[in-house]
């Protein structure tokens, strides 16, 4: 299986000292990144709500992220995330990689870093559009070709990122929630994600027990628990 993590390239002389001193001990390759994938230019503005393309992701941190898709730059991995979505595919996953000042990362069946969805890796689809505070970009390996299911979310501004990975959304609301999400590698109690789903589709948000149940340490947690408090409830299964 392959790993997937962000190449955090150290090209800054502002914060390269630090930024080196923290990366020391990090499972991910330091390295100059000499990828030649062709990078989408796509407008820099934020397109009108749409929502088709809203990503909606419910959060055992206790609510709801927002996050604005961005199709004219990242068309394929928009679709890719829309896809899994709708195919159940997020439901439950757990934030696996979350590093403070820097991102939140999710989307691996695993819980691992290694895994990936059924479906084959995308080709790369870097755009110009910033890694900025919520930003939500793809993880890949080496490979700029490699993205398939894993995405993060980040903290704070890293622009060496940029173009080096395939941005398709930003949170538009929720960001506290992102925020919320227990630091480590892994974080010894994983925030999971509850339910994504696209806001087109009307899909209600989770009820107080599914959040409580996706609270709960690991070992009581996860797609048992869930069920468990639904079933308290008399609501049968998480709708898809």
């Amino acid at each position: 299986m392959r790993l997937k993590f962000l190449l955090f390239i150290l090209a800054s002389m502002a914060f390269g000292a630090a930024a080196a001193a923290q990366d020391e001990d990090r499972p991910f390759a330091v390295e100059e990144v000499t990828d030649t994938a062709p990078v989408v230019v796509g407008t820099a503005a934020t397109p009108a709500a749409d929502p088709e393309n809203t990503l909606l992701l419910d959060l055992s941190t206790g609510g709801r992220v927002a996050i604005r898709l961005r199709p004219d730059v990242a068309p394929h991995h928009v679709e890719r995330i829309k896809t899994l979505t709708r195919q159940g595919f997020y439901n439950g996953l757990v934030f696996h990689r979350v590093i403070e000042g820097f991102m939140a990362q999710t989307g691996d069946p695993t819980g691992t870093g290694q895994g990936d969805s059924p479906l084959p890796d995308l080709e790369a689809e870097f755009n110009r559009l910033p890694h900025v505070r919520g930003t939500v970009s793809m993880a890949r390996t080496t490979d700029p070709n490699s993205a398939n299911s894993q995405f993060f979310i980040m903290f704070m501004p890293n622009l060496n990122l940029d173009q080096n990975y395939s941005v398709f959304g930003r949170v538009i609301s929720g960001m506290q929630l992102v925020d919320a999400i227990p630091r480590g590698e892994p974080p010894a109690n994983p925030a999971r994600i509850i339910r994504a789903s696209i806001q087109s589709d009307n899909v209600p948000p989770p009820t107080a027990a599914e959040i409580a149940a996706a609270s709960r340490p690991a070992a009581q947690s996860g797609t048992a628990a869930l069920e468990a408090a639904l079933a308290a409830e008399g609501s049968g299964t998480a709708p898809q």
